[in-house]
């Protein structure tokens, strides 16, 4: 089952140090949903480990992740595939885009590309993109507040993300 789906988010940080989060395996495995293992096994590439839920069927992913078309700090291209065992397969990509937002912070623009199979492609469409948009609004609000310092008050990510 294919999917797609394009979002922005303004995030409250300088686009250098949205940059060196969006490539700190620490920060995104805390920003990550469900992520219990990240790690960067080159400049390029890293593996993860993802417990996900998603109506019924729950699962725990293994899986790579690749960098291309890096242009820093402006974004890159994000692909990667994982298994579930039985639960099924995800496979996909997005690109990344960073832009000077707003007072100072940085606007994420995203679209992205997936094919889901197994049992999770059995649940139907409307079921996955909720739980798609619901995972990408965690991750961009625990992305949000790892970019604020803790002395600064509560971080604000406003997010908005579509089905293409």
């Amino acid at each position: 089952m294919a999917m797609t789906m394009t979002g922005e988010v303004s995030l409250p940080a300088d686009r250098a140090t949205v940059w060196a989060a969006l490539n700190d395996a620490d920060v995104l495995k805390r920003s990550i949903p469900g992520c219990q293992e990240l790690a960067k096994t080159s400049d390029t590439e890293f593996t993860a480990t993802a417990k996900v839920a998603v109506g019924p069927v729950k699962a725990t992913f293994k899986g790579k992740v690749n960098l291309s078309d890096i242009d820093p700090p402006n974004g890159y291209r994000i692909s990667g595939e994982g298994q579930g065992g039985v639960a099924g397969f995800a496979k996909g990509g997005a690109k990344v885009r960073l832009d000077d937002g707003e007072n100072g912070g940085t606007r994420l623009s995203y679209d992205v590309e997936a094919n889901i199979g197994g049992k999770l492609a059995q649940l139907g469409g409307r079921l996955i993109n909720g739980v798609a948009k619901k995972y990408a609004d965690e991750f961009f609000t625990n992305f949000a507040k790892a970019l604020t310092p803790a002395e600064s008050g509560p971080p604000s990510a406003t997010h908005i993300a579509s089905d293409a």
